[in-house]
């Protein structure tokens, strides 16, 4: 399959981007790992999770403080998880 190329949007101060190597795993991991959803989850599974999908990360001055993932078949189905944004950055429209 060939790779995907990466997609990034800006708004403001805000950069909203697909490259996997932007992600901060310790910051998706803490998160998913304290939510009512994944609660525990080992970080061997996160990471897995973030290979197989693809993942969208919301920065501010290259510091990660949002997430979502798509599980795709990039071509009939999508489905939208693991959305964050982290408490100090919520409110402000970022997830809109």
């Amino acid at each position: 399959m060939n790779a995907r190329p990466i997609q990034e949007w800006r708004q403001g101060e805000y950069l909203i981007s697909t490259e996997k190597s932007r992600l901060d795993l310790d910051v998706i991991h803490r998160f998913l790992s304290q939510s009512y959803w994944a609660q525990g989850i080992p970080r061997e599974v996160v990471e897995q999770s973030l290979e197989q999908s693809l993942p969208f990360g919301i920065y501010k001055d290259e510091q990660q403080i949002g997430f979502a993932r798509v599980i795709t078949d990039y071509a009939t189905f999508a489905y939208i998880g693991d959305v964050f944004v982290l408490e100090d950055y919520r409110g402000l429209g970022l997830s809109t």
